[in-house]
C-alpha cells in the first residue's frame, strides 16, 4: 500500500474529505511507514490529495486530521518508471536513491498527468537535496511566472528554450534548467 492509502486507511476521511484526528502514536506495525521525524514527506500540500490539520506539540506535529479536498493535480506515476529511475543516479549531484522528478514543475500537462498516456522521457531523477531545490524555484516560477535563470549557476545562457517570462502552457517549463538537467548541459555551457 502506498503512504496515502495507509493514511487513508487509518483516518478514514468521508465523502467530504474530513476525518478524525490520527495520532502519530498510531503510526505503528503497518502505518510506521507513515512515521516522519522532520517534516511531512507523504502529506506534502502540493502533492496531497486532502487538506491536512495538525495539531502540534512545540514544533513537532503529534497528529493529523483531513478537513477536506486539496486540488491538486494527479501527480502519480506508474510503477515500472518509478522502477526504472531508483535505479538511477541523481543527475545533478550523483546521489543515489533518486525520486522520480516529474519535469514539468508545473505539472500542468494532462498527457503526463495521466497514466496511461505519461513516458519514461516525461521524468527524470533526481535526489531529495535537488528536488527540494527544484521544488523551491518552481514555486517562485508559479509565484512570479520569471522562470529560474541558469546564468546564477555560471551558465552563459538562462535558458535553451523561451525567454524569461513564463508562458502558461503544458510545454512552458520546456528550455528551463530544471525542465531537463541533462538535456540543458548538453545544449548550454558554463562559463
Amino acid at each position: 500500500m502506498t503512504k496515502l492509502e495507509l493514511f487513508k486507511e487509518l483516518a478514514r476521511p468521508d465523502s467530504n474529505g474530513k476525518s478524525r484526528w490520527v495520532d502519530r502514536s498510531e503510526f505503528v506495525g503497518k502505518y510506521k511507514s507513515l512515521y516522519t521525524e522532520n517534516g511531512l514527506s507523504w502529506g506534502r500540500q502540493d502533492s496531497f490529495p486532502y487538506i491536512l490539520d495538525f495539531k502540534r506539540d512545540g514544533k513537532r506535529i503529534v497528529s493529523y486530521k483531513c478537513i477536506g479536498f486539496n486540488k491538486v493535480p494527479n501527480k502519480s506515476i506508474r510503477k515500472e518508471i518509478v522502477n526504472s529511475i531508483n535505479k538511477k543516479r541523481c543527475i545533478l549531484l550523483g546521489t543515489t536513491k533518486p525520486e522520480a522528478d516529474h519535469k514539468n514543475g508545473r505539472y500542468n500537462n494532462p498527457r503526463v498527468n495521466n497514466k496511461e498516456t505519461q513516458k519514461h522521457s516525461d521524468f527524470q531523477p533526481l535526489g531529495q537535496a535537488a528536488n527540494k531545490a527544484k521544488r523551491q524555484f518552481c514555486k517562485n516560477c508559479k509565484k512570479t511566472n520569471q522562470r529560474f535563470d541558469a546564468k546564477i549557476l555560471g551558465f552563459e545562457k538562462s535558458f535553451s528554450e523561451g525567454e524569461k517570462d513564463y508562458l502558461e502552457s503544458p510545454d512552458g517549463c520546456i528550455g528551463c534548467f530544471w525542465y531537463d538537467i541533462r538535456d540543458f548541459q548538453k545544449k548550454i555551457r558554463i562559463i
